[in-house]
């Protein structure tokens, strides 16, 4: 898919990567601008093409006190304020088939959660809203299955679809990525490795989601060596205190760095395309 097709997004031509990024929840506005203008100025400085990411509701959750969000509208107006700010496109997961068309109205990207990419009806709705639709691989599904979701995104009228690996469950509380799997996704649609949910350690005792943060540098080499064509990140200048999968989130300060790797790898394995 082309990305000058999405609006506002910019660095299309550079040959690199393309980055969905930001905190895992929108917390408040603050946060999320101060976010959002951090990543920036990074992809910015290295000619990545930049989606901001942020969910406007977390209806995934292992306890019933989990943070789910500061309301839905609430969070969708900081998203378009996010958009209108720094002139981004951004990008939120929905959850049921009302959620495709209220989201649409402030988004660019419509996100549909591993957990719910065989939805059919979800998949369809999203896709009927003519937006980008990215698809998250199920933890308990094949890369080939994958073209399956695909085919109805496109069976509903719409070519814009992307997916997206974040691991396959491995035991009770392990995620493991089968770098193969991204060459056979990349038949069927744009492929984008999530480098931080790929890390998740699910299903604690606590009943609070925990992480490898430590690697997802190891990951994210792995990915653009193998020639993802996006990658998606969760990150925040206080992950420890982040209300939602802060034990895998990449902080802030690190961003740069990771991202300036990335991107050199990157080009060396443009050279021997």
């Amino acid at each position: 898919m082309d990305l000058n097709l999405i609006p506002k997004i910019k660095h299309t031509n550079s040959n690199n990567f393309f980055l969905l990024a930001g905190p895992c929840a929108i917390e408040g506005e603050e946060m999320a601008l101060r976010i959002a203008e951090h990543i920036l100025k990074v992809t910015d400085k290295l000619e990545i093409p930049f989606i901001f990411k942020g969910s406007f509701k977390k209806a995934n959750r292992s306890r019933i006190d989990s943070f789910t969000g500061i309301g839905d509208e609430k969070a969708l107006k900081i998203l378009r304020k996010v958009s209108e700010t720094f002139n981004v496109p951004t990008v939120t997961d929905i959850h049921t088939n009302e959620d495709a068309a209220l989201a649409a109205e402030y988004v660019d990207v419509l996100q549909i959660p591993a957990f719910l990419v065989r939805q059919t009806d979800l998949v369809v709705a999203a896709a009927k809203t003519g937006k980008v639709v990215n698809l998250k691989k199920g933890q308990f599904m094949s890369p080939d299955a994958m073209k399956h979701a695909v085919q109805k995104v496109k069976d509903s009228g719409n070519d814009k679809a992307w997916i997206t690996d974040r691991g396959t469950m491995f035991g009770y509380q392990d995620m493991i990525v089968d770098f193969r799997g991204i060459p056979e996704m990349q038949k069927y649609a744009p492929t984008i490795l999530d480098i931080t949910h790929s890390l998740q350690q699910p299903n604690q005792t606590s009943g609070v989601t925990g992480g490898r943060p430590d690697m997802i540098e190891t990951i994210a080499r792995a990915g653009v060596a193998v020639g993802v064509d996006g990658l998606f990140l969760e990150t925040h200048f206080d992950p420890k205190n982040a209300k939602s999968d802060g034990a895998n989130m990449l902080d802030l300060q690190y961003l740069e760095g990771l991202l300036s790797n990335l991107v050199a790898i990157r080009k060396t394995i443009n050279k021997f395309k």
